[in-house]
């Protein structure tokens, strides 16, 4: 089952966030010099081919039949932190090969955002059902013969047998065998895709569908093998810092609780001044301007435009949705992402600041790439990844100045963003600010299985004058592929620190007024090329 994995700190967990550390101290210690020498800095190559070795130490393999086999995905993990793409298998490289090429400080990385490390594929079977030999009794019944519509099963030395040639995988047997001794074997990866995007190659190893993949970061995090990765904008950023660019961060509302304490914004405010960023806002903030957009839309559109109206922050859901459902695109809401609003909102005062998205969401990565976004959002940082920098510069969180400073902008529903079903409680809530009396009824769905579901509900009629809320990550932004803390904690985390704002309601947000100088005459046609810039920005290149 998808997810079993998520809140368990384990052997890869450690792994991810070590080469993530050890990433950013070579950017530290060597950026400048990358950035004004002509040929790579020795020390730098040398640091980097000396990793492998480093977090991987001694000559006797740990996690896999072999420690040059460890060592090789680590390289391979490295490179993808640094913006690299996966090395060719049939030619040699070595893990410092291009890093000239991500040296540098602006968005950097080659197409695909999300890749399989092959060699680090267990090449696990696929919607398969086996019998567990010493689970089945060879009872008299034979329940899971008699309900097979193929006569795929037989009995021999007294124990079920499947024909896997005649088999269809209809899963009949394995749920009449009173013993449970029919297992269904799934791909872990491909379990956790609510896209289905992950097959098999032909050696059996997973494959990504470029075409269906939206980035959504679920395989990342619920692979066994640690053999699915996705590229890191670490070096990228910690260059412009290095530059001395003006770099400000916007932090997503799911941050609460992911490095310590409860919140704790002047800790967090004086981590990122220590790792070199020159301020930092709340991404809540774009969120109570996308919930006033989006609810004046729901106002305008529903049900005389449009029959129903999807949420627009979550980008893996609006892609899919908009991708899957093309003749109901214009029933996904137009709004800009909390991410770009804030954007926008910066560069009014830091007009040539570089801004760093940093969140719990891997598909905001391939969100910035977009044209319309990628003037806005120079890099997107998961809190994983932050939460690398600091340990390179040994920043302990907890120790810092500060207790229990808060942000003072965003409203507590704009805050409530981060947790599943706190999008469509902030349009209705501030529907009713405006209409009290006026009636909105919500669908929600986590996970991008439930997702497309509920649109085919939706389509069909039966969500007309729904207001649909649909969240990639089952719980919300805070189960994203790069928070730090169990799912629960930093829901229940999320939920206090909303509860400490002076403002309820986005309405209450005094930048409102600035959303028609945020909006640009472009930005609806953008929308309208989501799909296409989506594929662009992940497709490899050929």
């Amino acid at each position: 089952m998808a997810g079993t994995m998520r809140g368990v700190y384990t052997n890869l967990t450690d792994i991810r966030r070590r080469v993530f550390t050890e990433v950013a101290k070579v950017a530290y210690g060597s950026a400048k010099d990358l950035a004004t020498t002509e040929d790579p800095v020795p020390e730098a190559v040398h640091e980097l081919r000396q990793l492998p070795y480093k977090l991987i130490p001694g000559n006797v393999a740990t996690y896999r039949e072999s420690v040059f086999l460890e060592r090789a995905i680590v390289q391979e993990r490295i490179r993808l932190a640094m913006g690299l793409p996966l090395q060719d298998l049939d030619r040699p490289e070595t893990v410092s090969d291009g890093i000239k090429k991500a040296a540098v400080s602006e968005t950097y990385y080659e197409p695909p955002l999300v890749n399989v490390i092959k060699f680090a594929c267990n090449a696990c079977e696929d919607n398969v059902y086996r019998v567990m030999p010493n689970a089945c009794q060879g009872c008299l019944a034979h329940p899971c013969r008699e309900i097979c519509p193929k006569g795929a099963i037989s009995f021999k030395d007294k124990k079920a047998f499947i024909d896997h040639d005649k088999c269809i995988k209809c899963g009949r047997c394995a749920n009449v065998c009173p013993y449970h001794a029919i297992h269904h074997h799934v791909r872990p990866c491909a379990d956790a895709c609510g896209m289905h995007a992950i097959g098999s190659d032909e050696h059996g190893r997973a494959e990504i569908d470029y075409e269906k993949c939206v980035s959504c970061g679920q395989c990342l995090v619920n692979c066994p093998f640690g053999a699915i990765a996705d590229k890191s904008q670490i070096f990228q950023t910690i260059m412009a810092i290095n530059a001395g660019d003006e770099v400000i961060a916007e932090v997503a509302p799911a941050f609460v609780g992911q490095f310590g304490g409860k919140g704790n914004v002047d800790k967090l405010r004086e981590a990122f001044k220590e790792l070199g960023f020159a301020g930092m806002e709340e991404v809540a903030l774009g969120a109570d301007l996308c919930t006033v957009e989006e609810a004046e839309d729901f106002l305008e559109e529903v049900p005389e435009k449009i029959p129903f109206m999807g949420t627009s922050c979550c980008p893996a859901w609006s892609v899919m949705a908009k991708k899957e459902f093309p003749e109901h695109a214009d029933c996904i809401s137009m709004a800009l992402t909390p991410m770009t609003l804030t954007a926008r909102l910066i560069r009014r005062q830091h007009p040539n600041a570089k801004i760093v998205f940093v969140g719990p969401c891997s598909a905001k990565k391939l969100e910035a790439m977009r044209k319309s976004v990628k003037s806005e959002v120079d890099f997107v940082l998961t809190f994983e990844e932050m939460a690398g920098m600091m340990r390179a510069k040994d920043i302990d969180y907890t120790k810092l100045a500060g207790e229990g400073g808060d942000f003072d902008v965003a409203s507590a529903d704009g805050r409530g963003f981060a947790v599943a079903g706190g999008v469509a409680n902030a349009v209705v809530n501030a529907i009713h600010r405006r209409y009290p009396d006026r009636e909105v009824n919500v669908a929600n769905a986590e996970g991008l299985d439930e997702c497309r579901k509920m649109m085919r509900m939706a389509v069909k009629g039966k969500y007309d004058g729904y207001l649909l809320e649909g969240m990639a990550c089952p719980g919300g932004c805070v189960a994203g592929a790069g928070t730090l803390q169990a799912v629960a904690k930093s829901a229940g985390a999320v939920k206090m620190y909303s509860k400490k704002s002076s403002r309820k309601n986005a309405t209450e947000n005094a930048y409102r007024m600035l959303i028609p100088e945020l909006e640009r005459d472009e930005d609806g046609k953008h929308e309208q090329d989501q799909v296409a810039e989506t594929d662009e920005a992940q497709k490899p290149k050929a």
